[in-house]
């Protein structure tokens, strides 16, 4: 097993991020930050002038920002801490080894934090861990417990004109919450006190994979919360120690809800929560539609409970939580009540939630996908266009662009095109057009009163502008 360094031994050391704005490394810098470090950052996308109004907010708050050039390592002492993604190549990358500087990835860095907390509370799973793990942090905030949380999402309860893009919560060290990945396989170097399954479906790894690793997570967790509405988390419930199962379906689940009690409108909802526990029954209202946050929300009060946080409390808390940037994200409502939302939809379940969300209510939805790369499209590209082809109705149109590319020598030979083929061999309504300004341009001319238009893809902020961008063409 690898040997990393203490928390105090890091911090007496000044950290270098390279891409500090991504959305996994923005909170670890935040933390580091907050506990003291000293910490610098480059950013391709701060090279090339987008979403200035992120890392002005960064140099607001004493982060040191360089070009992508190199010209911000300069001293061997600096731990650089970059994705696994980062090449030699990268100039950052290469000044950080000729000066045999520590290298950590973002996982590495994170799980250090994590297991030297009291109590790592991860969230694990497929999708849904943003959601999940912002609630959940709500909550022990709420209780007084002062977690310290990492989220790969801005947490709208967290936000002020001093922290605009707040992913992250400085907190004590006693109780530390934060999302675990299993797409680059990391979720191992993590230790809970609580483990959270979500779910477990198709992604980045194979399900052969995916059920080793989750598997592996439940068993080194204290206690866990499983999902007994997913057949794969379920199946994996003989690998935990402890556990309270949590579900919508499930009848035998400890934390449900009451049949029948579910109410739902276009943007929130109500339910009974039971804890069959005790059999005791607790009112939620939650500020966000979808019967998928409400599994997220029962998930929440799983986690919650299995640190300690009495359930009427939990759900209690839930009341006044208000969301996450870019998760079903209402953008707004032109005058001709064509309605924006900004969501991070990357993966078939993922996509299929949001869709299912949509069309609970009446409306033409015209969704926009953008790929966030070539390598997830190969791997679950058949699955996202089962998904669209399926999710949608007849008047439904999904407009999708080409996938993200910020360089590298990734395999760009299937693109967007194979996508848009798979929808329409399976009945689906598509349309490729090769830039996101184009699809915009072709949204706009379609676009029709009462439609939702939704703003789909990940590992890129600018499409939160995209989305703005659209409503303004829309007013």
């Amino acid at each position: 097993m690898t040997e990393f360094p203490t928390p105090d031994e890091l911090l007496a050391r000044p950290f270098f991020f390279c891409g500090i704005g991504g959305s996994g490394m923005l909170p670890l810098a935040q933390i580091l930050k907050g506990l003291g470090g000293e910490v610098a950052g480059s950013d391709r996308s701060f090279d090339q002038g987008r979403t200035p109004e992120k890392f002005a907010a960064l140099e607001r708050q004493g982060f040191g920002l360089f070009q992508q050039d190199g010209s911000g390592v300069t001293r061997a002492e600096q731990v650089f801490v970059a994705s696994a993604a980062v090449e030699d190549s990268v100039p950052d990358a290469a000044r950080a080894k000729e000066l045999g500087c520590l290298r950590l990835t973002r996982a590495e860095l994170n799980s250090i934090l994590f297991n030297t907390s009291g109590a790592g509370i991860g969230i694990a799973g497929t999708s849904g861990k943003s959601t999940v793990t912002g609630m959940l942090g709500w909550i022990l905030q709420a209780a007084g417990r002062e977690p310290t949380i990492m989220n790969g999402a801005v947490m709208k309860n967290f936000v002020s004109d001093d922290r605009p893009f707040a992913s992250a919560v400085v907190g004590s060290r006693s109780i530390y919450v934060s999302e675990v990945d299993e797409s680059d396989g990391s979720i191992a170097l993590y230790r809970p006190a609580v483990g959270v399954l979500l779910n477990v479906s198709l992604d980045h790894k194979s399900m052969e994979e995916l059920r080793e690793l989750f598997g592996d997570f439940l068993a080194r967790s204290r206690i866990a919360a499983i999902n007994a509405d997913d057949p794969e988390a379920l199946a994996l419930l003989p690998r935990a120690k402890d556990v309270i199962t949590f579900g919508l379906e499930q009848d035998k689940a400890q934390i449900g809800v009451v049949p029948g009690s579910v109410a739902e409108s276009p943007l929130r909802q109500a339910a009974l929560v039971v804890d069959r526990h005790d059999g005791s029954e607790h009112a939620l209202t939650l500020a966000m539609p979808g019967r998928h946050n409400l599994s997220n929300a029962l998930a929440a009060i799983a986690g919650a409970v299995a640190a300690g946080v009495p359930t009427e409390f939990a759900v209690k808390a839930l009341g006044s939580f208000t969301g996450l940037a870019r998760r079903f994200d209402i953008v707004g409502t032109s005058a001709s009540g064509i309605t924006v939302i900004d969501d991070f939809g990357h993966n078939p379940e993922k996509c299929a939630a949001t869709l299912r969300t949509l069309k609970a209510h009446p409306g033409r939805v015209i969704a926009f996908f953008q790929p966030h790369g070539y390598g997830p499209l190969r791997q679950m590209g058949h699955e996202l266009a089962q998904t669209f082809a399926s999710e949608l109705g007849d008047g439904d149109i999904t407009v999708m662009c080409d996938p993200v590319y910020f360089g590298g020598t990734v395999d760009r030979s299937e693109g967007t095109e194979r996508i848009i083929s798979m929808i329409e061999d399976a009945g689906g309504k598509a349309r490729h057009l090769p830039t996101r300004e184009e699809c915009g341009e072709h949204i706009a001319s379609i676009a029709q009163p009462g439609d939702r238009v939704v703003v789909m893809g990940a590992r890129d902020d600018t499409l939160t502008g995209f989305a703005k961008g659209l409503l303004e063409k829309l007013a």
